[in-house]
């Protein structure tokens, strides 16, 4: 790694309506450094790279590339003084090819009019193969599997002379084999000088990937780390402001009784194409049964119409000896089913309520919170703050809005309301998705107190990591099926990880 500094920011400062996102933020970059820009959602790590891209413009500061002051009025400006990013959701173009996607914007032209295709398929080719990045010029994009998706978003970088990269949480969507193919391509650009900035929140993957770590929280720069010299513990540490306790203990499972037993379920997406393709399993009392799945691939559509929020095209859904196949949401949830939404926005809260009555969205109709058509707000302000001392949720009191929480609390919040009565069941989706390491360490702790007390749970995650931590049983979907089952006590990444790319076991 060469010591020459290629991007410099000094006291960057950003301020959204009612957020400070970057607080007098500094930082240098290296030629040839991977650099890990560590940070739970709402740290300010993407706020920081869109303003170095062109995408924000910072309040005060500067930002320094090759030692000169550079102020990116768009991204273009950025693209030409080298900076490229890949964002988490990509940007192309899905009916188009490869080396259409890569040239779009900088076309390579025969003459006035025509493209010169067959020179541009040379030279994406040329690029793909001197940095490792093999892929088909000619593929079309919507073919292509993620993780491939990703080597063409980098090309596109390269092929606009990046030599700085920013990569925005890269691993969110690739199997654990697409990871560690990423990683070799980001140690092979390295080693050819270009410098990488890493944004991601999973503590592993910097440990292994990145040369130097600065984590950010709240907004600033709250330290600087180096792998070697690092754990978890102390990088999560560093992340929260306290000791975290990254794994919870987890005794073996006593499963018990079928809770919910799905048939053959099969799901349309809201394109009306399948989305679940004849999926069956069982889910008991005392057990955590894990759905893992490269995101996408038809586990919300699976959520959705396991709690009444989709219907179903075919198969049964039984509840508690119930047939629930074509039941409204109440119907799951006075059966004792609790929902942790992947979505907390869309399904979890209504955010200009106080989180009193967030905590009653599903009872709020019944004793004792309602006689009748009269609401008894003494009874939900008390069950409010009984609940929000239980389950630790930060707000200044049970009348403030829910939006006025942090995410992290508004998670919380949701779960409270969810475990905070007798349940058979719990699906719980992505229940840690958007929180900080300190809230993720709680929601699992409850997780698995529901499953040692006997509730059956449903748990869909994209996080390989939970999945693994949390489950005794592990099904992996991929395109809308059940793609195999294993024992979470004996599984793998490599073998998961193969799961979640489609190769069948066997």
């Amino acid at each position: 790694m060469d010591s020459e500094v290629v991007l410099e920011a000094r006291n960057i400062t950003k301020q959204f309506p009612g957020v400070l996102a970057n607080d007098h933020v500094s930082f240098q970059l290296r030629r040839g450094e991977i650099l890990a820009l560590l940070g739970e959602n709402g740290a300010g790590k993407t706020t920081l790279m869109n303003i170095i891209y062109g995408l924000y413009h910072q309040d005060e500061g500067e930002v320094l590339i090759q030692g000169e002051p550079f102020r990116a009025v768009s991204p273009r400006d950025a693209i030409k003084r080298g900076v490229g990013m890949v964002h988490q959701h990509f940007q192309l173009v899905e009916p188009m090819t490869v080396t259409e996607n890569i040239i779009l914007g900088s076309e390579v032209m025969r003459d006035k009019v025509f493209l010169d295709i067959n020179r541009a398929r040379l030279q994406v080719d040329d690029l793909s193969r001197r940095y490792g990045l093999e892929v088909d010029p000619d593929a079309v994009i919507e073919d292509l599997p993620v993780g491939v998706q990703q080597r063409v978003e980098i090309i596109k970088a390269l092929y606009r002379n990046a030599n700085i990269l920013i990569l925005d949480e890269p691993t969110a969507v690739l199997t654990p084999q697409e990871i560690e193919d990423l990683f070799r391509v980001m140690r092979h650009l390295a080693a050819q000088g270009h410098s990488i900035i890493f944004i991601t929140h999973k503590l592993k993957e910097v440990l292994e990937v990145a040369h130097r770590i600065i984590v950010m929280r709240g907004g600033r720069v709250v330290g600087e780390a180096f792998p070697e010299s690092s754990t978890q513990a102390s990088l999560a540490s560093m992340m929260v402001g306290r000791e975290v306790i990254l794994k919870v203990p987890k005794g073996p499972a006593n499963p018990g009784d079928v809770v919910l037993e799905v048939q053959n379920l099969r799901v349309r997406d809201e394109r009306g194409m399948p989305a679940v393709n004849g999926m069956s399993f069982k889910v008991r009392a005392g057990e955590i049964l894990g759905i893992a799945g490269v995101q996408g691939n038809g586990q919300t559509e699976l959520v959705e119409a396991v709690t009444g929020l989709r219907p179903t095209e075919d198969g049964r859904m039984i509840l508690v000896g119930q047939d629930v196949s074509k039941a409204q949401p109440r119907r799951f949830t006075e059966g004792g089913s609790a929902h942790i939404p992947e979505n907390r926005h869309r399904y979890g809260m209504v955010e200009p309520y106080p989180v009193s009555e967030n905590l009653v969205l599903n009872r709020y109709y019944a004793p004792p919170f309602a006689r009748g058509w009269v609401r008894d707000y003494a009874a939900i302000d008390a069950h409010a703050r009984r609940l929000v001392e239980l389950f630790d949720v930060r707000t200044p009191s049970v009348a403030t809005p829910a939006g006025n929480l942090s995410g992290g609390n508004q998670q919380k919040m949701v779960v409270a309301r969810e475990l905070g009565r007798e349940i058979k069941l719990l699906v719980a989706a992505q229940p840690t998705r958007g929180v900080d390491v300190g809230s993720i360490e709680f929601i699992h702790s409850q997780i698995v107190k529901q499953r040692d007390a006997g509730v059956a749970v449903l748990l869909v995650s994209s996080e390989l990591d939970e999945i693994m931590a949390l489950a005794d049983r592990i099904v992996v979907m991929y395109k809308g099926e059940a793609i195999g089952e294993v024992d979470a006590a004996t599984a793998t990444r490599e073998q998961l990880g193969l799961l979640m790319a489609g190769v069948r076991p066997g």
